[in-house]
């Protein structure tokens, strides 16, 4: 009989019951565990429920069967998942931007990650919840994991709008673009536009063969990637598809040990002169979570823009305590 494979999810409000149905329609993982984060007054059981009921009338139409567990808010029942993904939020409080969910995320983050870690897990967090930096970090300093154990969607989902925008200003297809967004999930992030490339041949020399189609406005590229999921939020009040789409992406490469590379957050070791927390970088992900951070050599520009984005995830942490 083969492993069977646990995901956890906490937190099945828009983006958490949208990680729960990708996964099940994708058929990855075997068993689902499903909690509810607890806030305050209010009740999120019935919510909770109607979820696991909803999942479970789809199964008919997906690839394999799913055990679906509506574990409400005993979040040790998710210590013996092979990888846990935090969705809770509030993204009525993001609706400027992501700081806004700052002290909610944290405040609600601290009453699951003791419980999860007190109860022995040691598979790997996939987290979304926003500021998601700051998340990230401190889930790493109150359950005491390996930090490579921890994965913050962070920038994985800017890229994807990054290469979404150079697609439709050059017209191919997105699959075939290397591009990423690097640095704080937020307003800091920037394009590193030394790196781009299409099909493997670097932006700068395509511009000088064909200045007709790839001399658009970089500037505009990427304030499309920066502000594209305000662009979504305008219209129906949150994000949902994408996100919860880029953290089963990381799911996947976990339990499939793919050796994925994307830019997601994981934490700083003196990356550009930076320690101590978490923001993105291009990472190798497998079965154990981040296995190697690579570098690029970035400009003396992007250097400054890493630097303050890194800048503004350490004056939130501040803001909080953890630094």
């Amino acid at each position: 009989m083969g492993t069977i494979m646990k995901i956890g999810i906490v937190g099945m409000g828009h983006v958490g019951a949208h990680v729960a149905n990708s996964l099940v329609l994708q058929g990855i993982g075997d068993e689902l565990y499903m909690t509810e984060q607890c806030s305050g007054d209010e009740d999120h059981s019935a919510k909770l429920a109607a979820e696991v009921q909803d999942l479970g009338d789809s199964l008919a139409f997906c690839p394999h069967n799913v055990a679906l567990v509506n574990c409400d808010d005993d979040y040790a029942r998710l210590a013996e998942c092979d990888v846990i993904v935090n969705a809770a939020g509030k993204v009525s409080l993001a609706s400027k931007d992501r700081d806004g969910e700052l002290f909610y995320t944290t405040e609600t983050a601290k009453t699951f990650i003791k419980p999860i870690a007190d109860a022995g897990f040691d598979g790997v967090w996939i987290t979304i919840s926003n500021p998601c930096d700051v998340v990230a970090t401190e889930i790493w300093k109150l359950s005491g994991m390996d930090p490579n154990r921890i994965i913050g969607t962070g920038t994985a989902l800017d890229s994807s709008r990054l290469k979404y925008a150079l697609s439709r200003a050059t017209g191919y297809d997105q699959h075939s673009i290397c591009a990423y967004m690097l640095g704080e999930h937020g307003s800091s992030m920037f394009a590193a536009w030394s790196a781009v490339n299409f099909g493997g041949k670097p932006l700068a020399q395509l511009r000088q063969e064909q200045p007709e189609r790839f001399g658009f406005d970089e500037a505009q590229v990427e304030q499309e990637a920066r502000h594209g999921g305000y662009v979504t939020y305008a219209g129906k009040q949150c994000t949902e598809f994408a996100v919860a789409d880029a953290a089963v992406r990381l799911v996947r490469a976990v339990v499939s040990n793919e050796h994925y590379i994307t830019p997601c957050s994981t934490l700083m070791t003196g990356d550009y002169g930076e320690s101590g927390f978490f923001t993105s970088l291009p990472c190798v992900i497998g079965a154990n979570g981040v296995e190697e951070v690579l570098h690029f050599d970035l400009s003396d520009a992007e250097l400054h823009e890493f630097q303050a984005s890194c800048a503004h995830v350490k004056e939130n942490l501040r803001r909080i305590g953890l630094l």
